[in-house]
């Protein structure tokens, strides 16, 4: 790591929890740039109808969102 990665590093990590959120989701889509777009949004769109079916059909009833953000807090916490 650069020193000049390191420091921005350095300043990032001083955020809130949901700025650096933010930075590291828009990091990460700039890196997906690369893939075919269509082929992303492809996978996508099955995903979500695979979930929304198991949910229609009962074998799912989601997880509330709180519960998801805690979850994902302590999990980041870990590591």
């Amino acid at each position: 790591m650069t020193t000049e990665v390191k420091q921005l590093l350095d300043e990032a990590m001083k955020l809130s929890p949901d700025n650096r959120a933010e930075i590291a989701a828009e990091l990460l889509a700039s890196l997906d740039e690369s893939a075919d777009s269509g082929d992303v949004e492809a996978a996508w769109a099955v995903e979500i109808e695979r979930r929304a079916r198991r949910v229609l059909a009962g074998e799912s009833s989601g997880t509330p969102r709180d519960e998801v953000r805690t979850r994902l807090g302590r999990d980041l916490l870990k590591r």
